[in-house]
């Protein structure tokens, strides 16, 4: 009983706490704040031209008595005391009560109506920013006026259709993207302002706070196929845009919350701490502005600096934000948290000490949205591959195993990008499969209903190896495409400067195949190649399976040859046209392997390239590659793709014997491959030569073994459970595997290594 009424009166004092008045400021532009800023304007001079801005931007709107620009007046009436600023506040906000509805009229006229919007979660938050920052020149009855107008305009409407019961009308299943955080969010911002005049706004902040944690973990739907919005490696599938704008809005009550209940616990979001590395991943570090990924309905320009800092200002210190914040340029994007905007002038940290580059993996898998990057180094202008297969809908695109490649500092080979959603070439060019470096059957990718109704079966990506030259992943998007496709599997797999593309690929019925690319700079082919090359950026397109693309323009000199087309399609900013190419398989068929090589060139004008040899023997296919004294064999393995039920993919290869999916072994120029140390394997169990074992397992894995200085590495995926053996001329002085070191089990040759999850 003791107990039971400690815990009472704990519960009576804490909301007793929370019921005193909060002393305004005290949301985003603190007093502690504004003093910090302050300081360190005397010491960063880009600090003091960023105010020297922001306070011209303010003068203009109190003569404008602009209401769009209410943040700025309230930054500097915080800043300078001067009430000129805060009476301008005053008359602006009492002349937008006077409004009969802040509703859009497309929104008002759906059933149920959706009486709130974007555009009005940004108004919401300028009132809570504006009457937060004025309160102390309002008198009573102005605030009681103001709050109750906010209240009927906007807080009612935003909580009402998005939180509250019994008036709300969304759910996460339909809406819980990022219009949920920036509509309740910014609504419980401008509740929380308000709340001294309005006592029931206090009770709505608090269901607020303890709900937002389910946004972040909401984990889909089958009904309605509904992807999970936060991958278990962090990030969020909506794209880096729409990720980046609803996590900042969630991000901004959470630090007034934090404001305004101070000693009281946030509670944790897990997520938050796997964020700065989701962001730093899908960015691609270049002299110029930054980029970043565009999959779905992105921009590569978009930056997510406003999410870094916030995270920083939450006690996320981790260096990889510093770094990230200070790749980013002013006004590089719309919506940017720059110095000279108030957010950004208060809560960008100080970027002196911020890493040249950043402690990072050069690659990452994130499984549950299906995103993968791969790249050779963090330094600027370096090589970046980006490649997606999963969810479909809404602002993810249909692009089940497409790919990005940046290249010295450009995407080389682009997305299509997105447009304005009411335009028709958004929803008949830019969302669709043409718009997207895949494969296409009969002229047709994803079905057109997946923009709408979502991918039933969606795309995946697995088994993401990195071993510095040697990188590996499997793009599936098999079921995004099960209308047509029965096998839609892309690999790719990343040798010194070749990006070797695999598509292993099977339809229902006898067909056309064509292989779509975007390019991004002047197009030329040259016999077989293609070369692609924009400033300092230069790769060579090199189709080698199923065919290679005919030598001229008399393509009816080479009927089997797969030939070319050139495809008109609007440019991202609408203002004119570019052109994609389409390479065909003059052929119909229903099976069909297809290898392209991607060379990475140092420069433009590059002769030295990896000379590839095609090759062919019983069920087997592949290449000879010699490159700078190292030759490396490809073996694509016929049997292995699934048309073998029973009966194991047994192939003999150059006095190889595997049932590997894909195989390369390479060694230097001169010497034996019997004696080589570096090996590939997909998907096998067994190598063997010479009636010896140079690998074996129970269960079909993926596998990389590189041997250097007595040291050998291993990097194994495919199953929980591993128990394999690798052939080693001499015991090793050292063993890691999947990067950490492990014992080494040595006995006639073989070492053993055990696994399990």
């Amino acid at each position: 009983m003791r107990q039971i009424v400690l815990c009472l009166i704990g519960l009576w004092l804490t909301s007793f706490g929370y019921a005193q008045k909060i002393k305004h400021p005290s949301l985003l532009y603190t007093p502690q704040r504004i003093q910090q800023v302050k300081q360190r304007m005397q010491s960063e001079p880009k600090l003091q031209e960023a105010w020297v801005s922001i306070q011209q931007t303010a003068d203009e709107a109190l003569n404008k008595k602009d209401f769009n620009k209410l943040d700025y007046l309230a930054l500097t009436y915080l800043m300078t005391n001067d009430r000129s600023y805060a009476n301008t506040i005053k008359e602006i906000l009492l002349k937008a009560i006077e409004a009969e509805t802040w509703g859009d009229t497309e929104m008002m006229a759906r059933i149920p109506v959706w009486r709130s919007h974007l555009g009005m979660a940004h108004k919401t938050f300028l009132c809570a920013m504006a009457y937060d920052a004025a309160y102390d020149v309002l008198s009573a009855s102005d605030r009681t006026k103001i709050a109750q107008g906010l209240k009927r305009l906007a807080v009612e409407p935003a909580l009402g259709d998005w939180l509250l019961e019994p008036t709300r009308i969304h759910a996460l299943n339909s809406m819980g993207h990022n219009w949920w955080t920036s509509c309740v969010c910014q609504g419980g911002l401008l509740a929380m302002s308000l709340q001294n005049e309005l006592p029931e706004a206090r009770e709505w902040v608090e269901q607020l706070h303890e709900a937002l944690p389910e946004w972040f973990d909401f984990a889909g739907d089958v009904l309605q196929q509904k992807a999970k919005s936060f991958d278990e490696a962090g990030g969020m599938y909506e794209s880096l845009n729409y990720a980046n704008f609803g996590i900042q809005e969630a991000l901004l009550f959470r630090i007034a919350w934090i404001n305004t209940h101070p000693g009281q616990d946030a509670g944790d979001i897990p997520q938050l701490a796997k964020l700065p590395n989701y962001f730093s991943q899908v960015c691609y570090p270049r002299t110029g502005i930054l980029h970043s990924l565009n999959f779905g309905d992105s921009h590569k320009n978009v930056a997510a600096e406003s999410s870094m800092m916030l995270l920083y200002t939450l006690g996320i210190k981790d260096p990889a934000i510093l770094w990230y914040i200070n790749q980013v340029e002013p006004g590089q994007h719309r919506d940017g948290f720059f110095l000279n905007r108030p957010l950004g002038f208060l809560y960008t940290p100080d970027l002196r000490k911020a890493p040249a580059i950043p402690n990072l993996p050069t690659s990452q898998l994130f499984a549950d949205f299906g995103w993968a990057t791969m790249r050779n180094s963090w330094e600027k202008d370096a090589t970046l591959l980006a490649v997606k297969s999963g969810h479909t809908w809404n602002h993810s695109h249909a692009d089940a195993n497409s790919f990005i490649l940046f290249h010295k500092g450009v995407d080389i080979i682009k997305d299509g990008g997105n447009c304005w959603y009411p335009n028709p070439n958004y929803r008949n060019y830019f969302f669709q499969s043409q718009a997207h470096n895949v494969v296409l059957f009969n002229g047709q990718g994803q079905s057109r209903e997946q923009q709408y109704s979502g991918s039933t079966l969606r795309g995946h990506l697995y088994h993401l190896m990195d071993a510095g030259n040697l990188k590996y992943v499997l793009a599936d998007g098999t079921g995004p495409m099960s209308d047509n496709f029965s096998r839609n599997f892309r690999h790719f797999l990343w040798m010194d400067n070749v990006i070797y593309m695999i598509d292993d690929l099977k339809t229902h019925k006898v067909g056309r195949f064509e292989w779509l690319w975007h390019t991004n700079g002047t197009y030329q082919k040259s016999g077989v190649d293609v070369n692609i090359t924009n400033d300092k950026s230069s790769v060579v397109i090199r189709p080698l399976y199923p065919r290679l693309l005919a030598k001229s323009n008399f393509v009816h000199d080479y009927p089997e040859d797969l030939y070319w087309e050139e495809v008109e399609a609007p440019t991202e900013d609408l203002k004119g046209t570019e052109t994609y190419y389409s390479f065909h398989l003059p052929a119909e068929v229903n099976r069909v392997k297809g290898l392209t090589a991607i060379i990475l060139k140092d420069t433009p004008d590059e002769k030295e390239l990896p000379k590839m040899e095609r090759r062919e023997g019983q069920d087997w296919i592949g290449l000879r590659i010699r490159h700078q004294g190292k030759v490396t064999d490809l073996y694509i393995n016929q049997l292995a793709d699934g048309r073998l039920m029973h009966s194991n993919s047994w192939i003999m290869p150059d006095g190889w014997m595997t049932d590997a999916y894909l195989f390369a072994v390479s060694y230097p120029e001169g010497t034996a491959a019997a004696d080589a140390k570096d090996f590939f394997i997909c998907y096998g169990s067994a190598l063997r030569r010479d009636k010896e074992s140079y690998f074996s397992s129970l269960s079909k894995l993926f596998v990389i073994r590189k041997e250097e200085d007595k040291k050998l590495n291993l990097w194994i995926e495919g199953q929980p459970k591993i128990n394999a053996s690798f052939k080693a001329a001499r015991k090793p002085v050292a063993l890691e595997v999947n990067g950490h070191g492990m014992p080494v089990v040595y006995k006639q040759s073989q070492l053993k290594v055990k696994l399990a999850d």
